[in-house]
């Protein structure tokens, strides 16, 4: 006898451009890394990619079958182009019984069934935050995708609350994949510690970081303008963010200068993960003071390496972080002034939010997530 035929099914990652998509790279990736860690006797993963995935991803690609797509990943019009021409064909020639599209669309030509993920809604819930062109498109495009998938990833429920409050989508087509995050152990370098922290002038310092893509909605100018009612106290304390340049930079950069601050803000760039690794262990405490979330994996990075958290109340942060986090109204800044400062000279509230933090993570597991993916993809309709 012979065991049933395996089942194909294709991920579309040529909207993943590296560098430029923020939290979904970082959830798209480690869920391929623990899906192939999981292993599966029964589903054959193919993943369709840009040039620049593939360059910037070798780890990943040399765990799947991979097909580079005639796109670089540059143009977004290309790739849409592509997504509904080559990826069509190719997927149908693949004999895929499912195609997976990871990043929040689904093309208008398909062959085959798909999978939706959807991050969120924020393209429909704060238009303001988006370029015409981008946010017309998204807000032409995601319901209509939405409603053609077979089935519907989201984060959190708060992202799929909001799928059925604003768009109509029905909760049994909803699958709750949730981030994981790994275990980053107990032990690191301290010598590398130190000349990091040395880099950026930070050795012997208490600092505040913030890690994120200078984005709108991630609202670093609130922070900065708290931050310098805290600096005006403590005169030791910095606040480092880490992350690349975001369409919200200039008001950020010009934000720092407004409060005389040139000194006291380190700006990192962005930072290599066994660097930012570091930064969390040493930091005094992460402010995590975005708008707007589908998730925060984040903040669960810094509750595993025993970094406090203080987050806004919006979103999904509160469902993530539990009772393991300071919550703030994201645009107060009194509160986040206040909130930062009260944290900084209470070092046994800080060590009460490190261990609830340490036990918050627990409850999230890439190995688990990879596992609900894995069930969405045998299911049928």
């Amino acid at each position: 006898m012979t065991g049933s035929p395996r089942r194909r099914v294709g991920v579309n990652l040529l909207w993943l451009v590296p560098g430029e998509v923020g939290g979904s790279e970082e959830y798209t990736v480690r869920l391929l890394s623990a899906l192939a860690d999981l292993g599966s006797g029964d589903v054959d993963v193919i993943l369709y990619v840009n040039k620049r995935f593939s360059s910037a991803h070798p780890e990943i690609i040399s765990r799947f079958i991979t097909v580079v797509a005639p796109v670089s990943g540059s143009s977004r019009v290309l790739r849409v182009i592509a997504e509904s021409t080559w990826l069509a064909f190719r997927s149908r020639v693949d004999r895929c019984a499912l195609v997976h599209h990871a990043g929040g669309t689904m093309p208008a030509v398909r062959t085959v069934p798909g999978v939706l993920t959807l991050h969120d809604l924020q393209p429909l819930a704060n238009p303001e935050r988006f370029g015409l062109i981008k946010g017309s498109y998204i807000r032409f495009i995601a319901p209509r995708s939405l409603k053609r998938a077979e089935f519907v990833v989201c984060l959190s429920r708060y992202v799929a609350n909001d799928a059925i409050d604003r768009v109509g989508l029905p909760a049994e087509q909803i699958r709750i994949v949730p981030c994981g995050i790994a275990d980053p152990g107990a032990a690191f370098d301290a010598q590398r510690l130190r000349e990091l922290l040395g880099r950026f002038d930070l050795v012997d310092r208490p600092f505040i970081i913030y890690p994120a893509i200078t984005y709108p909605h991630k609202n670093h100018a609130t922070l900065v303008a708290a931050f310098a009612r805290v600096a005006e106290k403590h005169h030791d304390v910095r606040l480092v963010f880490t992350g690349g340049v975001g369409s919200g930079d200039s008001i950020v950069r010009s934000t720092i200068e407004a409060y005389g601050l040139d000194t006291k803000v380190i700006r990192t760039g962005r930072v290599a993960e066994s660097d930012l690794d570091l930064l969390y262990r040493a930091a005094t405490m992460m402010a995590f003071p975005s708008l707007y979330e589908g998730f925060g994996l984040p903040v669960l990075e810094a509750m595993s390496r025993g970094c406090p958290v203080v987050a806004s109340d919006a979103a999904s942060l509160p469902e993530v972080a539990g009772d393991a986090a300071e919550f703030v109204d994201p645009i107060d800044v009194a509160g986040w002034a206040n909130a930062l400062g009260a944290l900084i000279e209470d070092p046994a509230r800080r060590t009460v939010l490190a261990r609830s933090g340490f036990d918050r993570v627990t409850k999230f597991a890439w190995s688990v997530s990879a596992q609900s993916l894995l069930s969405v993809y045998r299911e049928n309709r």
